[in-house]
């Protein structure tokens, strides 16, 4: 059966079909959720989160969008309503410390920029996990995030230079 077929039938209350979904989409959630958080018992939290609300709201998805779309801007609104449940200073302490609590996937290199990008706004670490880590466009990451293409692509610059990326452009100019 494909994805589609699969994903219809879940859509029209399919409990097999659910299960069998949600088996194929489980570590692309939980991976985002790390991404987004980089505490691996807060994403497996969040992606808990996410797939009771997939459950209790897959019947609503209209097939307007990419289904994987409307996934991942489902583990981001669990992520961002996850840590705005936490008092303060414990967001605060995850924010800034999330490199001090990892486990040895972000004691890489890359963990190092994940940790990095972790520091910024939300929409601008959002954006930049959509398109340059999960390999969205900036079309897709816009449509996840429920605004305009160029609004992305203006996050992605600015979260581009608070990390001091220097863009394609500048680099061959400079």
């Amino acid at each position: 059966m494909d994805d589609q077929a699969l994903i219809k039938k879940a859509v029209n209350g399919d409990k097999n079909a659910f299960e069998a979904l949600l088996q194929e989409i489980y570590d692309p959630m939980f991976k985002m959720a790390f991404k987004y958080c980089g505490n691996r018992q807060d994403a497996e939290d969040i992606t808990q989160d996410a797939c009771v609300k997939l459950a209790r709201h897959i019947g609503s998805f209209r097939f307007k969008s990419a289904f994987s779309s409307w996934v991942f801007r489902m583990v981001i609104n669990c992520a961002n309503d996850f840590y705005r449940a936490r008092k303060p200073e414990t967001a605060l302490e995850n924010k800034h410390l999330c490199a001090a609590k990892a486990d040895a996937e972000t004691n890489t290199y890359a963990g190092e920029i994940l940790a990095q990008v972790r520091t910024l706004p939300e929409n601008e670490k959002t954006a930049l996990l959509l398109v340059l880590s999960e390999g969205f466009t900036h079309a897709e990451a816009a449509d996840i995030m429920d605004c305009k293409e160029s609004t992305v692509s203006w996050y992605i610059h600015e979260a581009r230079k608070k990390l001091g990326v220097k863009e394609a452009k500048e680099r061959s100019h400079g």
